[in-house]
């Protein structure tokens, strides 16, 4: 259980240091369905691998000059509300309410990733938005501090904060279009201060857990191990990578699980 606990980690830090989001979407499953643990010591438990695999995932981004640490921390900071609101919340729910809510969570992921609501949001989550080119070699746009733009950031901020608090995922997938539409960030500096943001959200919802339920250790740290080389390794190999394949292939993935969870949380509920 030990080596698959490890593989199982490295393919979830390899989604999320590859993709900068959406990847940890994939703990709580792993670790409920195949590890074995309730849906609450699951949540909890994949705040730690996930955070760790954020910041691994930042720590090798940050080295190849992709992550804004100032403006990451901020942004991190002001979700820090919306990440205890969620850890709060999460122990009131019932679990199959909460798989259910999570599948839903996997479906919306999924139809982000192949379905255009906005061309500008959906440029921005796939790196195509040309006109966010860097000016006079900042790499970012001037910062947009009117009165709607800093409440669209602290909105966006916020609910990322209460996805991780919440649901134990990162949100990666909502931080990386922000940082491009909000902060004008390039891409690639996107995805690497998203990691950022991601582990200051998940190391501010595990301290508002703890001592609400007894974790394995043991589990958390095999899986968390994985997770923190897997996040190294993606975001290495995120360049060599075929994005088109990899996010279609990541997509057909989440569906499955998302039907399963919801089917098998419904039947129980049910019955």
């Amino acid at each position: 259980m030990d080596v698959v606990l490890i593989l199982l980690g490295l393919l979830m830090g390899g989604a999320l240091g590859a993709l900068g989001g959406g990847g940890s979407i994939l703990a709580v499953p792993m670790l409920v369905y195949i590890a074995g643990e309730s849906v609450k010591i699951g949540t909890a438990a994949s705040l730690v691998a996930v955070g760790s695999a954020a910041l691994a995932g930042a720590i090798g981004h940050y080295f190849g000059g992709r992550v804004r640490v100032s403006r990451g921390l901020i942004f991190g900071v002001i979700g820090s509300g919306g990440s205890i609101i969620g850890s709060l919340l999460n122990k009131h729910i019932n679990q199959y309410v909460l798989l259910i809510l999570f599948s839903a969570l996997m479906f919306f992921v999924a139809s982000r990733m192949v379905r255009v609501n906005s061309p500008r949001v959906a440029q921005a989550a796939t790196g195509e938005l040309d006109e966010l080119a860097p000016v006079a070699n900042s790499g970012v746009l001037p910062l947009d501090l009117s009165p709607k733009a800093i409440l669209k950031l602290v909105l966006a901020a916020s609910g990322v904060g209460f996805l991780t608090g919440f649901f134990g995922v990162g949100g990666g997938f909502v931080v990386v279009p922000a940082l491009v539409l909000f902060l004008g960030f390039k891409m690639d500096e996107a995805i690497g201060t998203s990691l950022l943001v991601i582990s200051v959200n998940s190391a501010v919802a595990l301290l508002s857990r703890l001592g609400q339920a007894h974790m394995d250790w043991g589990v958390i740290l095999y899986f968390s191990a994985g997770a923190f080389a897997g996040s190294l390794i993606g975001s290495r190999l995120m360049a060599r990578l075929q994005g088109k394949a990899l996010k279609n292939a990541f997509v057909v993935l989440l569906v499955v699980l998302a039907t399963y969870m919801a089917g098998n949380s419904i039947f129980h509920l049910v019955h």
